[in-house]
């Protein structure tokens, strides 16, 4: 006859069951507190362990009657995770209840020591979620980063994956300055973000030292760490400063502060917030040269077509003016004299708006224009929607180097003005800017010309704004 467990046995291997299969650390403590007190019949079981998020202590208590008063408490053991102490049992019995035996003792002892290797599976399962979710996120990054989905704002995408995956309060991006400190760019934050963009890191801070030297920079507390001068440091507690550095270039530092009094980082979180910087910031760089290619490729594209237009639109139109003007000339042509020279004209303008077309092109998109006639050319473009029609351009002369930047800021001021009054005449069919130099002026001096005529298709009228400077 086979012999039975004896029932306490039975309710240890149970108790060590529910410990060992939960992957939940709350569960676990929830489950070690109750097998505790179901094991030797304690009034009381708790489980006190060091509180993560406010520096005290948390306890975990099995359901029963109120607590007995501390000095009651008779049995401890020590849960230890490794070489840590993670936390004590704590068991105690109403008085008159009798003592624990040294059977409970022994029982609480493995219980304890199960539910220290427990509690550190439970540690390793959750650090390889931490992992796991840190490289989902740094991939998905860098497929937004390196797709067009990305190329809207690189910084903001990096700022918000970041603070979701750290649990922050805030992502925030920061690029150095001119003056040798530290500037906030982009923040993602679901708060109120109101005066965090602008906000500087002064030169000189040992957290800027760091931070330029390429080292992450961790903090307790934001809001009393002396090291830190940002007038937004008061609204957070514990942060992580990381450099965003690729192929030995700084790019950036992106911060992950939390809310004051908020969980400390773990050194698992530090190490796996760091990886993702190094990520991130190598996904910024390609990113960045990708659309430096791209812009390559416009430019060169946009150069192909102006030289296209140069070499064949222009020349056949200039020679075909050439071929009507001498027909003008010979014996006969008296009675289409008039049709050949309106002709001879619409030739002209029209070398001279593709001309204007070429230099556009030549123009990088995006950017700044850099001379007069590429100033002009962007009030222009900018003016069409309100007018209703595009306007077509004409130069005449060495606009970009003869004319001054003081008498071109003022003839761009006249155009935005000549433009706005036109759009306010309805009826456009038609609008004309033309800018000369050299102008012959009326005292006799030479100068730049601005001229912007519109007209009134249906009625036949027309208006032209005039406006010259000496130069």
């Amino acid at each position: 006859m086979t012999a039975q467990p004896a029932p306490r046995l039975t309710r240890l291997l149970e108790a060590l069951l529910d410990v060992g299969t939960d992957l939940d650390l709350s569960g676990v403590l929830q489950h070690i507190v109750d097998g505790a007190a179901e094991l030797t019949g304690a009034g009381r079981a708790a489980l006190v362990v060091a509180d993560p998020g406010g520096g005290g202590r948390a306890e975990f208590r099995a359901p029963g009657p109120d607590p007995v008063p501390e000095t009651a408490v008779l049995l401890r053991a020590p849960v230890l995770v490794g070489d840590e102490e993670f936390g004590e049992l704590r068991l105690a019995r109403p008085p008159g209840s009798g003592p624990f035996t040294a059977e409970d003792e022994q029982l609480l002892r493995v219980l304890a020591a199960q539910a220290g290797v427990s509690i550190g599976n439970v540690r390793l399962y959750e650090t390889a979620r931490q992992r796991a979710r840190w490289i989902e996120g740094a991939a998905a990054v860098t497929t937004a980063l390196l797709t067009e989905e990305g190329t809207g704002d690189a910084l903001a995408t990096v700022a918000e994956r970041a603070r979701l995956l750290a649990g922050a309060s805030a992502g925030v991006i920061l690029h150095p300055t001119a003056e040798g400190g530290m500037e906030i760019v982009t923040a993602s934050t679901p708060d109120d973000p109101d005066g965090m963009i602008g906000a500087t890191i002064a030169p000189g801070s040992p957290v800027l030292e760091q931070l330029l030297g390429g080292e992450p920079v961790f903090l307790d507390d934001s809001a009393t760490d002396p090291r830190m001068t940002t007038h937004v440091r008061h609204r957070f507690g514990p942060s992580m400063m990381l450099p965003l550095k690729a192929g030995g270039r700084l790019i950036g530092t992106l911060a992950l502060p939390r809310r004051r009094g908020g969980r400390p980082y773990t050194d698992v979180e530090r190490l796996l917030a760091t990886q993702f910087a190094s990520q991130a910031a190598l996904a910024l760089d390609l990113a960045d040269a990708r659309r430096g290619r791209e812009r390559l490729a416009v430019y060169e594209d946009r150069d192909r077509i102006a030289r296209d237009l140069h070499d064949l639109v222009v020349q056949r139109l200039f020679a075909t003016g050439l071929m009507l003007e001498s027909t003008q000339r010979r014996p006969g042509a008296d009675d289409v004299r008039d049709i050949l020279g309106r002709a001879v004209d619409e030739l002209r303008s029209t070398v001279r708006e593709v001309r204007s077309t070429i230099l556009a092109l030549r123009q990088p998109p995006g950017e700044a224009p850099t001379g007069l006639r590429g100033r002009v050319l962007r009030e222009t473009a900018s003016a069409a929607v309100r007018l209703g029609v595009t306007p077509s351009t004409h130069f005449r002369g060495p606009l970009d180097t003869r004319v001054p930047d003081r008498v071109a800021d003022r003839l761009i001021t006249a155009l935005r003005q000549a433009l706005a009054e036109a759009s306010a005449r309805p009826g456009l069919s038609r609008v004309e800017v033309t800018v000369e130099t050299p102008a012959a002026l009326p005292e006799g001096r030479d100068g730049v010309r601005l001229s912007v005529y519109d007209h009134d298709g249906d009625e036949g009228r027309g208006t032209t704004v005039t406006w010259w400077a000496p130069l």
